[in-house]
């Protein structure tokens, strides 16, 4: 097929995505990492425990995943006869890439006796050597459903596992990976905002360093992180110590609250602060025009190998339901 050079724009580009859609019968399972845009086009939006949920549950014949590649792969690995489409195949995981499957099977190798949780932010080809998935919403449960007497190893965010351990007593064996995103936001500068906004409410992601998780008022998911805000002031002040894709949901829980972006540290802490370095460049590799190119198109298509497919799936499924 011959694409034309440009894709509709503003209100059509919009009516062309849903109509694709409803031709289609596709579901649009968006991040709260994903653009605004995007979020508000969306049939669905949660963090990687709900999304695996809907796309377990969905009757839809296509799945578009705006998302990053693990969660697509995720939603395929549940749906293996279904479409799954991701608008930009390359929108990859710091964390998951941190995980190389080879090195990961030499270091479970290494342990032999231990369960392996995993993360879900992690490749097929890593679940396929795991004996259960979590995802932050759930891996305080998943790790105290393994016998007290059975040693984990717990891969492959270490600043989740160490939160995990801490939260559930349990030592774990921590993979040395982490979010490029989570483990960049900037204590002192959390500090200082924290000074100059008496009273925020500091919410903050496990997927953070422990000095920065210290500074917290709750910790938690990005669900969990979203339900504080619908539970909480409406017109409180909230610093927001996680990727600011979820502000949308809790401007919109929350209409009169003010909302606070924490930034990175750049360079140091001697050097400064980056308030636009808290945004994944790989979860805004998705675009809305990506997004309606991508159902025009039926591409591109999210394809796994049988093989590893047959053994990445089953921790996925005790994953969901442990819940």
């Amino acid at each position: 097929m011959i694409q034309p050079a440009l894709a509709p724009v503003g209100a059509e580009l919009v009516a062309e995505i849903q109509r694709l859609k409803r031709e289609m019968n596709a579901v649009i399972l968006a991040h709260y990492y994903q653009d605004d845009s995007i979020q508000d086009q969306a049939d669905f939006i949660g963090d990687s425990l709900q999304l695996a949920r809907q796309a377990a549950t969905t009757s839809a014949e296509v799945i578009v995943f705006c998302g990053v590649h693990f969660m697509a792969e995720t939603a395929k690995l549940l749906n293996p006869a279904k479409l799954v489409l991701l608008p930009d195949l390359l929108a990859g995981c710091s964390l998951s890439e941190s995980c190389p499957a080879d090195r990961f099977k030499a270091f479970v190798d290494a342990r032999p006796g231990h369960v392996v949780i995993t993360y879900v932010n992690s490749s097929a080809a890593v679940k396929a050597l795991s004996d259960i998935c979590c995802t932050s919403s759930n891996a305080c449960a998943v790790v105290r459903s393994i016998p007290a007497s059975t040693p984990i190893i717990f891969a492959p965010d270490q600043f989740l596992g160490d939160w995990v351990s801490r939260e559930t007593g349990r030592p774990l064996v921590l993979w040395q990976g982490s979010c490029e995103v989570h483990e960049n936001f900037s204590q002192n500068a959390i500090v200082r905002l924290q000074g100059e906004h008496p009273g925020i409410i500091t919410l903050v992601h496990p997927e953070c360093p422990l000095a920065v998780r210290a500074l917290a008022d709750v910790v938690g998911s990005t669900s969990q992180l979203l339900d504080a805000v619908r539970t909480g002031k409406r017109d409180g002040s909230y610093l927001v110590v996680t990727e600011p894709g979820i502000i949308h949901q809790m401007r919109k829980a929350a209409p009169g609250a003010t909302f606070v972006m924490a930034p990175a540290e750049v360079g140091g802490s001697q050097i400064g602060s980056c308030s636009h370095c808290n945004t994944c460049p790989h979860m805004r590799r998705n675009t809305l025009e990506k997004l309606y190119w991508c159902l025009r198109n039926r591409a591109p298509e999210v394809r796994i190998d049988p093989a590893i497919a047959e053994r990445a799936r089953l921790p996925i499924e005790r994953m969901i339901a442990i819940g």
